[in-house]
This record gives structure tokens, sequence and C-alpha cells, in this order.
């Protein structure tokens, strides 16, 4: 097996749980208490730990709807003062504010590592490295989950934002592309950097196929309200479509960061223009499973893109999906296989790959079902979970050298 495979659990499947672990204790430490791509799949990890039998607890900075997924997974959830590196921080006045934070902020993090005395400590982003530093000062050597694959970025931020990975005793990652970042910046990472493809559950109905010929056209868009995701190339592209005489609506679903209010200003100013007029809906944070329930297509057109949940929640809805040729989603999605690439930052491209799909439904059905089938494969919330207790049975050594102690529930 080679660091960067993704089968890390594969030879723990189709065993039992020897014994229960319930004095082993794990902290996952994460950025928001929001319900989005990498906080969903906390709720993953938190529940493969659960599973094994460690006492949960998460270090969120704020109360959230985070918290009541993580409850339901048996975890236990605990506010704590974290800095949390946003790029609007990215100045020198906002990098000093940064670092007077982390000062302040890392003296109860490091006492509530040693309260907690932990096996295992997994931080769950690149954006709170004080948590990498909390856990070394406290004796534990943690695992960094990585969710960013910043290769847009200039490489002295890059690597600014690398560096303090070198704390950890192990790098998952979620995706090649983010491998191949983390890695290219940092080389002497590479043989403790792991790719670990996110677990995403589906939907708790059996989805139906897509509908043909009922009404207007719907896209969907289900993420961020952020320039990364491309919610202005969806505009762009149903707006080309509809000047070609095309019944088509587009509902961009989901809220934005703190200070990023003025991007869903520039979007709502855009949609009440005469050629979107009445064609656009902003409904913010949804579940997304309804979402797509009504949709003839589903979009993802990210700028940057390190994995996409969203676009495996599409394709286990058995919906058609166009998604930009971009990092992780490249590896999510087969072009022409399970759905269709098109390059970033293309509403052209965009816009003919729609009306491609709304044109054959036949061809957009066997699309979607397909790419039900793989994701059900590739990507299922069990594999997820058998690959991070992997990566935790081997990853923690609590203050003494005590091996982290947690179990395999698959393991007889």
């Amino acid at each position: 097996m080679t660091p960067g495979s993704p089968g890390l659990g594969s030879h723990w499947s189709g065993t039992a749980l020897a014994e229960s672990c319930a004095m082993t204790t794990v902290l996952l430490a994460h950025a928001s208490a929001e319900l989005y791509g990498s906080d969903l799949q906390l709720v993953e990890t938190a529940a493969a730990c659960a599973d094994a039998g460690a006492t949960v607890v998460v270090a969120l900075p704020d109360h959230g709807p985070l918290a009541e997924r993580l409850a339901a997974v048996g975890a236990r959830v605990e506010v704590v003062d974290t800095p949390v590196l946003r790029k609007a921080q990215l100045s020198p006045r906002g990098l000093v504010g940064l670092a007077a934070h982390t000062v302040r902020a890392l003296g109860p993090m490091v006492r509530l590592v040693r309260r907690l005395r932990p096996a295992a400590v997994l931080v769950n982003t690149l954006t709170i490295p004080a948590w990498l530093v909390a856990a070394r000062l406290a004796g534990v050597g943690p695992v960094c989950h990585v969710h960013e694959a910043e290769a847009d970025v200039p490489r002295v931020l890059r690597w600014g934002l690398a560096a303090p990975l070198l704390l950890a005793r192990q790098v998952v990652v979620n995706s090649e592309a983010a491998r191949g970042v983390v890695v290219g910046d940092l080389p002497m990472l590479g043989r403790r950097t792991r790719v670990v493809y996110n677990g995403v559950p589906g939907p708790d109905v059996p989805p139906e196929a897509p509908r043909s010929g009922r009404g207007p056209a719907q896209v969907v868009l289900v993420g961020r309200l952020s320039p990364r995701k491309g919610n202005d190339v969806a505009l762009e592209a149903v707006a080309r479509l509809r000047r070609e005489g095309r019944d088509v609506r587009l509902a961009l679903c989901g809220s934005v960061f703190s200070g990023y209010e003025w991007f869903e200003d520039q979007l709502r100013q855009r949609a009440a223009e005469p050629d979107l007029a009445g064609a656009v809906e902003l409904p913010g944070y949804v579940e997304p499973w309804d979402w797509f329930a009504r949709a003839d297509v589903v979009v993802v057109p990210s700028r940057v893109e390190p994995f996409g949940n969203v676009a495996v929640q599409a394709l286990l809805a058995r919906r058609p999906v166009v998604v930009s040729r971009t990092q992780g989603l490249a590896e999510i999605v087969r072009d022409g296989e399970t759905g269709l690439l098109v390059p970033p930052d293309d509403p052209g491209a965009l816009a003919a790959a729609v009306g491609a799909l709304l044109d054959a439904p036949d061809r957009a059905a066997a699309l979607a079902e397909a790419g039900r089938r793989d994701a059900e494969e590739r990507f299922g919330a069990a594999r997820y979970r058998a690959d991070l207790r992997t990566v935790l049975l081997g990853a923690g050594a609590a203050p003494g050298g005590r091996k982290s102690g947690l179990k395999d529930p698959t393991t007889a």
C-alpha cells in the first residue's frame, strides 16, 4: 500500500468488534459549527471513533447546528475559543491580529488536551493550526485532516499554510489533488500523507429517476455562496441558456461566510437583471436532498474544489451532474460515464453541457444511474469510517507513549 493510496481500510472489512474501548478518548478539533462539506465530514469521523468504542470530544469555536449532528453520533461538544484563518485575514494587519488571538487561545487549548489526556487528536482543517501546536505542547502527536488544496495562491503563502503540518504525526487529505499540493509544497510530508476519499451518506429515501419534460428545466447548485464555488458562473450559464430561448430556472442554495456578504449582494443584483429576473432562487442554507429531487441537472462549477461532497451527494441522488474539471471534482466524476466535466470559470462550456443533457434525457438518466452506482462504491460512508479508524488506530500516542487503544468494530 503506497502512502497516497485511497484504500486504507479495506483489510478491515468482514470482521467484528473484539472489545469495547470506552476508556479511550479522542479529541477532534474543527473550525466551524455549520453544516457544509468539511463540517459534515467531521460527523463521519466522530462516528468512526465512536463505533470503535472511544469517548469522542469535539472542540468547536462556537455553538451551531453541527453540535446537534455530533451529539446524534455520540460525541460531546466543548466550545473553545479557536483562532481560525480566513482569506480575509491574509494581510499584515489581519495576520498580526490572528497571531495575537493565537497567543491568547493557546493556554486554554493546551489545558483542555491535558485534562482529556486523549489517545489521539485530529485537527480537521488547515485553518486552525493552533490546535496542532496545542496538541504537541500537551504531549500528543496530532493527525491533521486537510480539506484544502490552495493551488491558486502564491507559493510562499501555500508554504505558510502547510508548514504547521510538520507538527502532525500523520496527514490525511481528501483527494490526490490535495495531496499533490501539500506534498508539492513540503516534500518531506510525502511519507506521512495519505489519501482518504470523503465518505458521503446517501438520502434516506431511495432516489427517483430524473424527470423528463415537465415544465421549466431546473438547474440546482448547492454550496457556499463564494467566488470559489462559481455561483456567478452558474448565473451566466443559465442566462445564456435563457437567451437561447430555453425556459431554465436556477437555484443557488447556500449561505456566505461572514465578511463575504458583498458576494451575495452581487449575485442577487445579477439575478435581478432582465435576462434572469424571476428565474433564480437563493433560498439560503438548505438540506440538499429535496432540492436535488427537483433538479433536472445539478451543477458544481467550482473554480477550486479539493474534493466536492456536493457532487457525490448529487450522484447519490441519481441526478445528472456537470462539474468543473478541477482538483477533486475531476476525481469524482468520470467524464462521459458518470457525468460531464467542463473547464472551470467558463459559463459557455457549462451552458453547453447543461443544454446537451436537457436535450438528451435518456443519456442524462443513464449518466445519473451510472453515477449513483459509482458513488456508492467509491465514496460510501462505511468505507470512509473504516479508513479513518485505520489512520487513528496507528496514529495516537498519548502522554507517556500509550498507544491509542482504539479498536476497529470490524475486527474479530
